[in-house]
């Protein structure tokens, strides 16, 4: 896996043949590349690149902003801090063509309407990106990555915001619902997500949106993409469903929960959930990502819950009743707020086994 992802990362490097300064000729082009998905989850929405092509100058080119050093000191912290620095490399475009062939991840090619002097524009701005203090930029989720940045470059470009998101009728968190196809990944990734994500989609921010984008968009009443050819195809397999990795296992594993769980077993999950809300407020208040600020999930996974279990495991029944009736209050504005939002229907099991202990806690006789 390591030696994999270094090699692709070196073939970013491989192609510095030419001179910032060189000139396009006429038969120059600017083609999008959107790139497959893949296993991996850097890789799991896709990928954006800018393919330039100059028969004449023997230029052949693609310019990737979604570089990252994995040595970076303390990178996961980084990460998850919202100050990690992705940078933007070139290419040629036969070793990028064969990094995806090797990962089975399919390219589709658009090619976009832009006159001579805006392709030597847009190759001068490029280049200025990678041989410059440009070439670094803060990785942002949704506002600022791989795509964002080939999205805001054409726009430039063509001296006028053109493309842009199409489906504003759907949140961010809608949008991004379908590519998660691991359960477990999807439900840690939607309760880590906060309210930003339920904010309309206004941001092309995925490459394939990007791409959808393209064929939609005209540039003085013609499409602004001319040609779309699926430049390498990937071998497709649907993943066969896993019990394991599904919303039945974990349905499976809550029911036996409710069934035969004693005392210490609520104990246990109640502090776990808690500690969950502390993680979830945390790194709303650490991170510099939006995406993970004002996190309501909180509500669901209340750090109060923490208290319960203490109460609990101390036999104080009477505060224990007393944190029950806030906690299940707060439950149930987390299910009036929660009743538009697309991942109610991943952690409805956890609702119903909170409300369903808490309830019997709020019952029990002093």
């Amino acid at each position: 896996m390591i030696k994999k992802l270094l090699f692709a990362f070196l073939l970013c490097f491989s192609y510095l043949g030419f001179s910032q300064n060189s000139s396009l000729s006429d038969q120059a082009k600017v083609s999008i590349l959107t790139c497959g998905t893949g296993p991996e989850s850097y890789a799991m929405y896709g990928h954006t690149g800018i393919r330039i092509q100059d028969p004449v100058s023997g230029i052949d080119v693609v310019y990737n902003y979604g570089a990252f050093d994995f040595s970076t000191p303390n990178f996961i912290g980084r990460f998850v801090k919202g100050d990690l620095q992705y940078f933007v490399t070139n290419g040629s475009y036969i070793n990028f063509y064969y990094n995806y062939q090797t990962e089975n991840r399919e390219i589709i090619e658009q090619e976009i309407a832009l006159t001579s002097a805006q392709i030597n524009q847009l190759f001068e701005q490029l280049n200025t990106s990678v041989y410059s203090e440009e070439r670094f930029y803060t990785y942002k989720f949704i506002d600022r990555n791989c795509t964002t940045m080939v999205v805001d470059k054409i726009n430039t470009t063509l001296g006028k915001e053109y493309l842009k998101s199409k489906t504003t009728n759907q949140s961010y968190r809608e949008v991004l619902y379908p590519y998660m196809s691991d359960f477990y990944l999807k439900l840690g990734i939607q309760l880590i997500f906060g309210a930003k994500v339920d904010e309309p989609a206004t941001r092309l921010f995925l490459p394939y949106e990007f791409k959808k984008s393209l064929s939609q968009t005209t540039l003085q009443g013609k499409p602004i993409s001319t040609s779309t050819e699926t430049v390498l195809s990937a071998n497709k397999t649907t993943p066969s469903f896993a019990f394991w990795n599904s919303i039945y296992s974990l349905l499976t594993a809550l029911v036996i929960l409710a069934l035969f769980g004693k005392k210490g077993v609520q104990i246990g999950y109640f502090m776990v959930a808690g500690l969950l809300g502390v993680f979830f407020m945390v790194v709303g208040l650490y991170s510099m990502h939006e995406e993970l600020s004002w996190n309501y999930n909180a509500l669901l996974f209340n750090p109060l819950l923490i208290g319960y279990a203490w109460c609990l495991w101390k036999e104080k029944t009477k505060a224990a009743k007393l944190l029950a009736k806030i906690i299940a209050g707060c439950l149930a504005l987390y299910i009036v707020y929660m009743l538009d939002k697309i991942h109610l229907q991943i952690v409805w099991p956890f609702i119903v086994l909170q409300a369903y202990w808490l309830g019997k806690g709020m019952l029990k006789k002093n």
